[in-house]
C-alpha cells in the first residue's frame, strides 16, 4: 500500500509543487525501499533505524515514526499506505496522526485541493464512499483504488542510486526508551 502513498505523494507535487520525503522504520536493508520511491519521484529518503526498535509493535512504531517526522521538519501532509502487508492492523498511520495531534483521513480513494489550507477527499466505505472536507496539516491512510504507481524511469534510476539516505536513530530522536 505505501507504494500508492508515494505514487500519490509525487502526483500531488507534480501538480502543485512541494516536496515529497519518504521515511520508513526497519533494519538497514529497508533502505532499498527508500531508493525505489526516489526512483519513482521522491525527494529524499529517511531511514529509522536502531537495534532499540527490533520487535516494535504498532504502537511503539507510530511513536517513532511521528518523532522522527517532527525531526525533518515543517509539512502540510502525510500520506500513509493503509496498513503495512506484515501486521496488517492498519493501525500506524492513525497511530502517528495521534502522537503529531493532527487530523486524520483513512482509506483515501481520492484527493483534491480546495485551498491552501484544506482538502476534499473521497474515503471507501463498505457500501460506497464519503467526502470529506479536511484542514491541513492531514495524515491520510490510501488504498489501491487512488492510483495506479509509476515505473520508475532511467533518469530516476540513476538519482535514486547517487541519492543520499538520511539515517535517524534512537539517540538522534531522543525517544524515551520505555516507549520504543
Amino acid at each position: 500500500f505505501d507504494m500508492y502513498a508515494i505514487e500519490e505523494g509525487v502526483r500531488l507535487k507534480e501538480r502543485f509543487g512541494g516536496k515529497v520525503n519518504v521515511v520508513t522504520m526497519g533494519p538497514p536493508q529497508a533502505e532499498s525501499a527508500l531508493r525505489e520511491a526516489i526512483s519513482m519521484g521522491a525527494d529524499e529518503g529517511y531511514l529509522v533505524c536502531d537495534r532499540a526498535f527490533a520487535g516494535s509493535d504498532t504502537w511503539a512504531t507510530s511513536y517513532t515514526l511521528a518523532a522522527a517526522i517532527k525531526a525533518i521538519g515543517s509539512f502540510d501532509l502525510i500520506i500513509c499506505g493503509k496498513q503495512a502487508s506484515d501486521g496488517d492492523t492498519a493501525q500506524v498511520g492513525p497511530g502517528i496522526s495521534t502522537h503529531l495531534n493532527i487530523p486524520q483521513v483513512t482509506y483515501v480513494k481520492k484527493i483534491e485541493e480546495t485551498s491552501d489550507k484544506k482538502l476534499r477527499i473521497e474515503r471507501m466505505l463498505e457500501e460506497g464512499y464519503e467526502v470529506i472536507e479536511a484542514p491541513l496539516p492531514l495524515l491520510l491512510t490510501v488504498v489501491k483504488e487512488i492510483n495506479e504507481p509509476r515505473i520508475p524511469s532511467l533518469k530516476g534510476l540513476m538519482r535514486a542510486k547517487s541519492a543520499k539516505i538520511t539515517l535517524l536513530t534512537q539517540k538522534q530522536l531522543n525517544l524515551d526508551p520505555q516507549q520504543i
